[in-house]
């Protein structure tokens, strides 16, 4: 059929179809597709071994002058050899691509991982995509390379250090695998690159007894002080003390229960706390809030701050600064201080909410909170000892 406005205009669905397309025989290639009551332009060609068909529009908004030189075009690139549709493809990929920026699949991320995630790992990993990897938000995510995430580690090396560099590195992985299996890159080019953590020795400081005592004693009556002491009475983590609810203590029976969405290994931590610990909470000062420490609508923070100003203590009280120390080596100094009390190590593990392994995680189920709060007894009272600088009283426990 010759097309023109009357013959396109007559045309219709042959009788028994429902798809039929009838072909221009000026133009050999070009088609109105039939289906329903919609006409559209088509255009039929070969680039290569492919047969492609692509539609152009509804004939009643492109008209057939401009149908037929849509079509001389596509059959002129086709002659040149090259393949239009797959180009428009290209470029489609190409937008598609370039609206997928880090920067918008780090929110996609963040926002499947909310509530999956600790609160703390999950601010840390806000923090690294906003700032640490603020040189590639607006790059298309599979446009960044091995060379690219290399580079930006040396400068958070260099300006951050080498732990920040390789939480930094840890976050950017775990979202680019996500990416992946969401379909959203094809490849995590950060497992290729070096971890500025390599070759650094795990922390194994343990405060002796006697600088134990001059921490605890340098522990003024504020919110630093008190949660130093908790930290060292309770072996727990700082972000667990720091942010502390009037609901998880239990004045009554002295058990801090803290939930697992607050817990390191999201299991809920029953401690029945020794008497001491029991008294420094009572003497915290109540207000209209439910963070035991901390201001406003938020627990604790501000650590580097607090242990600054408990460093410029010791040195006011000793004349001298204690050996390079961590909030954190507390609850080493808790675990291996049961341990040289005589507490058996599963009860020891127990007791800094260490799950059971094994065996033993599949056939005992007993909870030993009897056993935890002997434990925390004996830990506190051999606190109180040396901290009093007297002869320990304390009868370590017999295997």
């Amino acid at each position: 059929m010759k097309f023109t406005k009357a013959t396109i205009a007559s045309l219709a669905l042959p009788t028994g179809k429902v798809d039929h397309i009838e072909w221009d025989d000026e133009l050999p290639g070009l088609g109105i597709r039939l289906r329903g009551k919609a006409k559209r332009w088509v255009v039929q060609y070969r680039a290569g071994d492919q047969q492609r068909r692509e539609s152009l529009g509804d004939v009643r908004r492109v008209t057939l002058d401009d149908a037929r030189r849509i079509a001389r075009q596509r059959f002129a690139q086709v002659e040149l050899g090259t393949d239009p549709a797959a180009d428009r493809a290209k470029a489609r990929a190409a937008a598609a691509a370039a609206g997928l920026t880090l920067a918008v699949v780090a929110e996609r991320y963040l926002d499947a991982k909310k509530g999956r995630l600790r609160p703390r790992t999950f601010n840390q990993a806000t923090l690294h995509f906003r700032d640490h990897w603020s040189p590639l938000r607006d790059r298309p995510i599979d446009s960044i390379k091995r060379a690219d995430v290399a580079a930006r580690l040396q400068e958070i090396t260099k300006d951050r250090g080498r732990t920040a560099a390789a939480r930094a590195r840890g976050n950017l992985s775990a979202l680019l695998t996500w990416a992946m299996k969401e379909g959203l890159c094809e490849a995590n080019p950060v497992t290729a690159t070096n971890d500025p953590h390599e070759g650094v020795l795990p922390r194994d400081r343990v405060l002796n007894d006697s600088e134990l005592a001059i921490v605890w004693r340098a522990c003024g009556d504020d919110d630093t002080g008190r949660i130093t002491r908790l930290l060292l009475l309770t072996g727990c983590r700082r972000e667990e003390i720091g942010g502390l609810k009037w609901s998880e203590i239990n004045f009554d029976t002295g058990l801090l229960t803290l939930p697992g969405e607050r817990t390191k290994n999201r299991r809920t931590l029953e401690l029945p706390l020794p008497a001491v610990a029991v008294e420094l909470l009572a003497a915290v000062p109540r207000q209209d809030r439910e963070f035991v420490f901390g201001r406003h609508d938020r627990g604790f923070s501000g650590w580097s701050a607090a242990k600054l100003r408990l460093d410029s203590r010791i040195v006011l009280m000793t004349g001298k600064s204690l050996p390079a120390w961590t909030f954190h080596d507390a609850r080493r100094t808790y675990r291996t201080g049961l341990g040289r009390l005589g507490v058996p190590p599963h009860v020891a593990e127990l007791a800094i909410n260490h799950a059971k392994g094994g065996l033993q995680a599949i056939y005992d189920k007993h909870r030993y909170l009897p056993e935890i709060k002997s434990a925390l007894a004996l830990w506190g009272a051999h606190v109180l000892a040396v901290v009093d600088a007297r002869a320990a009283t304390v009868v370590p426990l017999r295997a």
